[in-house]
């Protein structure tokens, strides 16, 4: 986390002092204390095979071709290619089981 100076506006630095650590700045005598350490992490959600695809309906009009879910073992899916990396790179085929109960997605 960065502080800024409310005097001056620099970047405060961090130091020890004699009560433990404090935010100090280097151009005017202004110190703040650090009273508690504050920590804290979220980390987000990974997104699903489909939310990033975009949703059901982009699954609306695309073929089907013979390829085995690897969940039901169904051998008719449905696949969409995507250029997710550079343009050098092939494109991404995703699959999604031609099954309306099981609708298992998996990428190749």
């Amino acid at each position: 986390m960065l502080m800024f100076c409310p005097t001056c506006g620099n970047v405060l630095r961090v130091e020890e002092a004699v009560a433990g650590l404090r935010f100090a700045c280097n151009t005017c005598p202004y110190i703040f204390n650090i009273v508690r350490r504050v920590s804290s992490r979220t980390y987000p959600k990974l997104k699903e095979v489909d939310d990033v695809l975009g949703g059901s309906a982009a699954w609306e009009n695309v073929d089907s071709t013979e390829e085995r879910c690897p969940k039901c073992s169904n051998p008719r899916a449905y696949f969409m290619q995507i250029q997710t990396r550079s343009a050098d790179e092939p494109m991404t085929t995703f699959y999604k089981c031609c099954n309306p109960q099981c609708g298992h997605n998996w990428r190749d």
